[in-house]
């Protein structure tokens, strides 16, 4: 908790206040019995009935009093809990964000989420209880006992052998609990990945009718989780039991004792009807402590589980004092070599090239050569392993990366679209878009027509990831958006791999449009796409196997060559 412990600074006050009123609410608890054993002592006794009616004044205000103090510690708890918990969420978040594609690497996405969801919860929950329960139970506790000692030491010595019994039962339960607890939260991410994975994919599962074996799945991984958390429950439930018998056999020795003292006359029955209120408050003192930590077991699992995101360093670092403007968008990979962290196997090996300011390279290759990874190394999503990459002679890795970033932009073969209306998902590239210039970027995109038929026009809200769009209309908001953002390098990844004839046509006369005077990457399947590009490379699992323009390549009949004939036939003209 020490990592986390400077995300409470915002509601110190809160946390400040919230035990001190749990404090008097327990004075106010603490207090009533005894005034209850002064009407039955003094009152009842000597028939005094004004005696009766002022103490009880007396008892009403306490318990005015210790509700008010409750109702503030609760409210300034849970403020200061869930308040503590979204500080939390948000610094997490903010963590991730910062992370490069190694580091997401190492953490699953569902896993992510719950980290970001249930773990931070838990954490919130942990700190209220820990602001009022922990608060609570061991002032509730001591003062008890120390009340039940002043009315009848001798009686209250069967505390001495309550207390250790239940200490022990609790113990047990918490050491076997714990593992538990750790293994739930584990079951919780293997559950939210099968979740996340099928509605993401629900209509690949709904197209190969394998909605039964999504289903069988589910429940195994489900019932894994319900099992985990009945063995923890179970654990839980042995307490009750456990703690009805202490308080029970408590209570009957105590009556039986207190009878034995009150026939003697050594006790008064006000007496016996507190020190039994006591009896009871400080057992249930006990079994608070033990349900607070129990949820701190949980709550330690969540720590542990959020500290991991929090101590994560990004695999992306930046040099003191980087260069944060980019003066020239040539292009220049020198004896470039790559590994995905915890491998020792090159994907990538010994790529050099160089691309003048505004010049187009296209890029092919076999599934597996790493053209993606290739490209992706040069906005510093990944950092090289070898070599260097430099943009306008300079290291990539001596540049600001939000600089670095904002130079260069992707245009996918499944941009992301957000939830939201298309003026919003447009903007994207500039937050402070005029309306103006979002129709202008639309309407070099293709896009104008399309959403100026729609009945919302550019407020339409299409749904998470544009899920009421068609492939060719997201594929053109994604290019407006570049087109706002106006990079000066561009990276089109299969831009047009998955669209038919007819949106290919449109989409490519915006990707020609888009590529002007922009230093810009082509990575295609179909080779029409970057035939027109001023330099092709191909790319193998052994690195660039050729390297020239169209024409040359296709003069020198090796590997481009073949992929050419293969798409177009061997009566193909160069």
């Amino acid at each position: 908790m020490k990592k986390l412990l400077p995300l409470m600074k915002k509601y110190l006050a809160l946390a400040i206040f919230s035990p001190i009123f749990m404090i008097l609410e327990v004075f106010g608890d603490i207090l009533i019995p005894y005034l209850m054993s002064l009407i039955v002592d003094v009152g009842i006794a000597s028939q005094d009935s004004n005696y009766i009616v002022k103490i009880g004044i007396y008892m009403i205000l306490v318990a005015l009093l210790a509700m008010i103090f409750g109702v503030t510690s609760s409210f300034f708890g849970a403020r200061a809990g869930y308040g503590f918990a979204s500080e939390i969420r948000q610094k997490t978040f903010e963590k991730i964000q910062s992370f490069s594609f190694a580091n997401l690497d190492n953490f699953s996405v569902s896993s992510l989420i719950t980290r970001l969801t249930n773990d931070c919860n838990t954490i919130g929950m942990v700190t209220m209880m820990s602001l009022r329960m922990a608060i609570r139970a061991p002032f509730m506790l001591i003062f008890a006992l120390i009340m039940a000692f002043r009315i009848n030491s001798s009686l209250a010595r069967v505390f001495l052998i309550a207390l250790p019994v239940l200490a022990i039962v609790i113990s047990l339960v918490l050491m076997k609990a714990r593992p538990l607890f750790l293994m739930m939260q584990k079951r919780v991410d293997s559950v939210n990945a099968t979740i996340q994975e099928n509605l993401t994919a629900i209509r690949v599962v709904k197209s190969f009718n394998r909605q039964e074996f999504e289903e069988a799945k589910f429940k195994e991984r489900n019932d894994n989780l319900m099992g985990t958390a009945l063995k923890a429950i179970s654990l839980i439930i042995i307490l009750m039991p456990a703690f009805n018998v202490v308080v029970y056999s408590t209570i009957i020795a105590v009556l039986w004792f207190g009878g034995q003292q009150i026939s003697i006359g050594s006790m008064g029955g006000g007496e016996l009807i507190s020190f039994i209120t006591y009896n009871t408050q400080i057992l249930m003192s006990l079994m608070m402590i033990s349900m607070y930590f129990m949820q701190l077991l949980r709550g330690s699992a969540s720590v542990t589980r959020i500290n991991e995101v929090l101590s994560t360093e990004s695999e992306i670092t930046e040099i003191q004092n980087p260069i944060k403007i980019i003066n020239d968008n040539s292009v220049s990979f020198d004896n470039v070599s790559f590994c995905y962290p915890r491998s020792n196997e090159r994907t990538l090996k010994n790529i050099s090239f160089d691309i003048s300011s505004g010049e187009t390279l296209g890029i092919i290759g076999s599934t597996g050569s790493s053209k993606s990874t290739l490209v992706q190394l040069l906005p510093r999503l990944y950092d090289v392993s070898e070599g260097s990459i430099k943009v306008g002679g300079v290291d990539v890795r001596d540049y600001d990366v939000e600089a670095l970033r904002d130079h260069v932009a992707f245009v996918l073969q499944n941009n992301n679209l957000f939830s939201g209306t298309i003026r919003e998902n447009i903007a994207y590239g500039k937050l402070d878009a005029t309306k103006d210039e979002i129709i202008a970027a639309a309407k070099a995109a293709n896009a104008h027509d399309f959403i100026s038929s729609l009945p919302d026009k550019y407020e339409t809200y299409i749904g998470e990831r544009g899920a009421k769009l068609s492939g060719g209309q997201k594929q053109r908001i994604s290019i407006a958006r570049m087109f706002l953002k106006n990079p000066p390098v561009l990276i089109l990844d299969e831009a047009t791999s998955s669209l038919d004839n007819n949106s290919e046509a449109i989409i490519q006369k915006s990707i020609e449009e888009l590529s002007k005077n922009r230093t810009t990457f082509i990575i295609a399947h179909r080779l029409a796409t970057i035939k027109k590009a001023k330099r092709i490379i191909v790319l193998t699992e052994n690195g660039i196997e050729e390297e020239g323009s169209h024409k040359k390549l296709i003069e020198k009949k090796g590997l481009y060559y073949d992929l050419y004939s293969s798409q177009f036939g061997m009566g193909f003209t160069a």
